[in-house]
């Protein structure tokens, strides 16, 4: 029989931005939180490391704005893109749309020094973190009600912790998302894979990231991180995944020299971490909640890292979900604690449903190179729809702002 322990109020499995925006906002309510990660922290992750402009809100809340900085998180000014026509768009952040970020400039800084910075906060605000624990599944009840983890050993003996209350932020390949067949992959959108390595000397990479769309073959993003690095994160067809299984540094490798517009810049510069793998996206959740169980982040949702705001979406996906979680908490009984999750996950449509469709459309204009062609020759012509774009992904300009009648108009218009 599996050793049982219960003295917290919140089990979150996961220890990257969601589950830790999710403990700190938890914790400094007065919850007893339980952050369980299968990793040691620091740990490399497959990450664009983008934090959009509006993430320096939330980081503020949590206190970690002034340590990311300190930190020596590269400032972005906005984003160029590069059809695979050669157009090449750019937006800033700073335009005369009217909208204004919490700060002005994007941020950028590798997983191995933010996520650490984020369990701090969470911790300082009172959760327990418990690394190198691998959460195999999750406990229920005779009702199907969830009421825990179970978790691993390094001998595999198991170990049940138990709550009121079980949050899965693990990520693309959720456990808990899993376990209780709410992981859904669409069959209707593209499949990609992404590969992630750091570069030293990286030719010509200013105060916007960039983002390089190539016909058929996918895309690649460029951002300045800490320390001088620059984060090169790749994003394939599925198509390429027996390729990359091969061998993905030879595959990661070729694929750049093989643009003519980024073989110069990689000759001189040297690759000073592995590369990374992750995917196929284009997953989600039937939903984000069931018995006794709330969802966050991407474990939740991820449908393509092109816009590049994940650490975004998590960061904000905790602070949203913290308030119902007390409510479910606080429920006197099991149907008024589900009433709080469902509304949650009502509230969560209505904060990202608009970014969703914006996703989606940037997602098919990335596999058709028509498409992506044509629209890139008008947002060329037209910088006030490119900054607009450019603040939508930027998370503090609403998504309706592309997505009304006129926006579209012009968009499609010829020469606009």
């Amino acid at each position: 029989m599996p050793h049982s322990e219960s003295r917290f109020d919140v089990i979150i499995v996961g220890g990257g931005p969601a589950g830790s925006s999710t403990a700190f906002a938890l914790s400094r309510a007065g919850a007893r939180v339980l952050v369980l990660d299968r990793a040691t922290f620091p740990r490399s992750k497959p990450c664009a490391e983008y934090l959009s402009p509006q993430a320096s809100r939330l980081l503020s809340v949590m206190g970690a704005l002034d340590a990311v900085e300190h930190a020596g998180a590269a400032h972005l000014a906005g984003m160029t893109i590069r059809a695979p026509n050669g157009a090449t768009l750019r937006g800033d952040f700073v335009g005369q749309h009217g909208f204004h970020a919490f700060r002005d400039r994007g941020l950028a800084l590798r997983r191995t020094k933010l996520d650490p910075l984020l369990l701090a906060c969470a911790q300082n605000a009172g959760a327990e973190l418990r690394q190198g624990v691998r959460v195999a599944d999750v406990e229920r009840d005779t009702t199907g009600r969830v009421t825990g983890v179970r978790v691993l050993d390094e001998n595999g003996a198991t170990q049940a912790h138990h709550a009121p209350l079980v949050i899965g932020a693990d990520g693309l390949r959720s456990v808990v998302a899993r376990r209780l067949a709410l992981a859904h992959t669409s069959r209707f959108w593209p499949r990609r894979i992404a590969l992630v390595a750091h570069y030293e000397n990286f030719g010509d990479v200013g105060d916007w990231g960039e983002m390089h769309v190539e016909k058929g073959v996918g895309y690649v993003g460029l951002a300045a991180v800490d320390g001088g690095l620059t984060n090169v994160a790749m994003v394939v067809p599925n198509s390429a995944a027996r390729a990359v299984s091969n061998d993905r540094t030879a595959f990661f490798e070729q694929w750049l020299r093989d643009r003519p517009q980024l073989a110069p810049r990689v000759a001189n510069a040297r690759r000073v971490t592995p590369v990374l793998a992750t995917g196929p996206f284009a997953s989600h959740a039937r939903r984000a909640w069931a018995p006794g169980v709330a969802l966050v982040g991407d474990a939740a949702d991820f449908f393509d890292p092109f816009t590049g705001e994940g650490i975004y979406s998590a960061l904000r996906g905790g602070e949203l979900l913290a308030p119902f979680a007390l409510q479910a908490l606080g429920a006197s009984t099991a149907e008024q604690s589900d009433a709080a999750l469902r509304d949650y996950d009502r509230a969560r449509h209505t904060e990202f449903r608009g970014k969703w469709m914006v996703e989606k459309l940037i997602g098919a204009a990335v596999a058709y190179a028509p498409a992506m062609n044509y629209f890139s020759r008008t947002l060329e012509a037209r910088k006030d729809m490119a900054d607009l774009l450019v603040g939508v992904c930027g998370d503090f300009i609403p998504a309706r702002e592309v997505l009304r009648p006129g926006y579209a108009f012009n968009l499609f218009r010829p020469n606009a």
